[in-house]
């Protein structure tokens, strides 16, 4: 971790905080998700460093260390990918392996669409290919007090997390999330209720990380967190007749509670995600949740570096 370097890039007019190791050619770009920061990537980072890669990853606007966008109740998920590509561009990077976890797929994904020139490979983990707006999470058919509607909601998580320190809010979704079922709350409570405060940190994630990411989140607050991805999911993002050319891989846990959203794990294993991504892989991970790239690093990694080399030339 120590020989990791952090920088601030200056972006489209904002400074965004930047972690790098490595020297190599072949650039691997990690996108984080929500409530991560690019430390989500930290294990993933320094195994493609060693095997001869330049890692980078960086807090997206509005997150962790970077500056807040002028107005964040105006962002969406097309400053995100615009975003990726000034970023490569501020690094003087040519073409890049896309990472990305959680909305950081949706990311990735609208810059292999919209630039393909600029993308190596994509990998996802956690999120199948999807889009904002209508190719996005069908909202509608999840119940009414599930979490993605509940924070979409003006407000209302403000509310819900503003009864707690900072801290507490970041455990409570990590203990929350890494469970199998969707999370839904009933008429009378909100979603930091679904939590048993005597819950303990799953065995992958400790107090030193937990004090990572409160730490990150005092600094950034949650207004530009909860507007992206939330607040602008079903926003059409004007991307008609997508298609993902570049090799891709989709890593999936079989307990991320994603599996359980409608229609999606048949989705992924009849293979209809195939019909935006042709040359996509799929690998189901039987024990990996939806933060698996924390929760099992070693094969995470080994998935991951599998797949990059095949896809780097020499």
């Amino acid at each position: 971790m120590e020989k990791i370097q952090h920088s601030h890039v200056q972006v489209q007019g904002l400074k965004l905080h930047v972690a790098q190791i490595g020297t190599g050619p072949k650039v691997v770009l990690f996108l984080h998700g929500f409530p991560e920061i690019w430390y989500s990537w930290r294990h993933q980072m320094i195994a493609v460093a060693n095997a001869g890669f330049r890692a980078v990853a960086f807090d997206c606007r509005g997150y962790g260390l970077s500056d807040h966008p002028p107005e964040p109740e105006k962002a969406n998920f097309n400053d995100l990918a615009d975003e990726v590509v000034a970023l490569l561009d501020s690094l003087a990077i040519d073409k890049a392996f896309l990472v990305g976890k959680d909305f950081g797929a949706f990311s990735a994904f609208m810059v292999a669409v919209t630039h393909p020139e600029r993308v190596l490979g994509v990998i996802t983990l956690g999120i199948p290919f999807l889009i904002p707006g209508s190719l996005g999470i069908q909202l509608d058919l999840l119940p009414k007090g599930f979490y993605v509607t509940r924070w979409a909601e003006p407000g209302r998580a403000e509310a819900d997390f503003g009864r707690f320190d900072v801290k507490t809010v970041v455990r409570n979704i990590y203990i929350l999330f890494c469970r199998s079922e969707l999370q839904v709350a009933g008429d009378n409570e909100e979603i930091m209720d679904l939590v048993d405060p005597s819950t303990p940190l799953p065995p992958w994630f400790t107090e030193e990380d937990l004090d990572v990411y409160a730490t990150s989140y005092q600094n950034s607050g949650f207004r530009n967190a909860l507007q992206v991805p939330y607040r602008c999911i079903q926003l059409d993002c004007g991307i008609t007749n997508p298609k993902v050319i570049a090799p891709s891989l989709l890593i999936m846990g079989e307990k991320d509670y994603v599996m359980k959203f409608p229609g999606m794990e048949d989705y992924m294993r009849k293979g209809i995600v195939k019909q935006f991504m042709p040359n996509l892989d799929i690998t189901f991970m039987p024990e990996g949740n939806h933060f698996v790239q924390e929760q099992l690093p070693e094969q995470v990694n080994e998935l991951i570096l599998t797949f990059l080399n095949k896809n780097s030339s020499t």
